[in-house]
């Protein structure tokens, strides 16, 4: 019990809002920021598609080796890391589970591991990208590599909005546990206090939903107000907001560097096989 109760004191919503701060707006000191953003997008569309049509697992490992070492670089909360592990002994469990339970054996767990392997890399790899660069630069990356700057500009904004929504969605939630009340009984497993603060998150949605609204309008009010609509379709606008973009000697060494260990890791398959 005083296990489970360490656990509920360090997941705490201060704790979780701290690391998406640290997430949206503190990822100008890693070391992968300072690359040029079209490359990284170019690179984190190779690691995304690329693993789903590979069955080695040599290349499979050394890939993932190698975006674990990147999202070293990144520097990445522990609270982001920690999600995706649970995320992919969640899945990859129950599909264990459940093979063994239509008549699978030990063997199915070969499947699965390479199965494993392919999430973890596309999964590091965007965390690398998106966790490791700044949302405007992402944006401005984007925007560079003919992507409608609507959409462009609408991800770097719900990275940016999201510490602020989960700080109303602490409000909202505190609003009503202020004029609740707690289970006296917290029963086995804290199952009465789980189910009560279920009760508060179904509570707090519609509220929640109706804040965004409120905030997106004056935002949107706010945008128009400075012209965002003619800068999206205005050329000169547009060459004026990418002219920092520029391809600089550790962009090609980095891009360079990974083709040469990809390249390495399909030669070393190719010579075990």
């Amino acid at each position: 019990m005083q296990l489970v109760r360490n656990w509920f004191n360090k997941i705490s919503l201060d704790r979780i809002q701290l690391e998406l701060m640290n997430t949206a707006y503190g990822s100008g000191h890693a070391s992968l920021s300072r690359l040029d953003p079209r490359g990284l997008l170019i690179w984190y569309l190779f690691f995304a598609i690329v693993p789903w049509f590979l069955n080695s697992y040599i290349v499979l490992a050394g890939m993932c080796l190698f975006v674990i070492i990147t999202t070293v670089l990144s520097r990445v909360t522990p609270f982001i890391i920690i999600v995706l592990c649970l995320g992919l002994i969640g899945q990859v469990g129950w599909l264990f589970i459940i093979s063994l339970f239509f008549g699978g054996d030990i063997s199915s767990a070969l499947p699965l591991l390479k199965l494993t392997l392919k999430l973890s890399i596309v999964s590091l790899a965007s965390i690398t990208v998106f966790s490791g660069m700044d949302p405007e630069k992402i944006s401005d990356g984007l925007l560079a590599l003919g992507v409608p700057a609507a959409f462009s500009f609408s991800l770097s904004y719900g990275y940016r909005i999201l510490p602020v929504l989960f700080e109303e969605f602490r409000n909202v939630l505190l609003s009503y546990r202020l004029r609740g009340k707690a289970p006296e009984r917290h029963g086995v497993l804290y199952w009465r206090l789980g189910a009560y603060y279920l009760k508060l998150l179904v509570y707090a949605f519609f509220p929640l939903m109706l804040a965004t609204a409120k905030r997106s309008r004056t935002t949107v009010e706010a945008l128009e107000t400075r012209g965002f609509s003619y800068g999206m379709k205005n050329p000169a606008a547009k060459k004026l907001k990418l002219s920092h973009l520029k391809l600089q000697r550790r962009d090609v060494l980095f891009l360079g560097g990974s083709a040469l260990y990809v390249a390495l890791l399909f030669w070393t398959s190719s010579s075990f096989n």
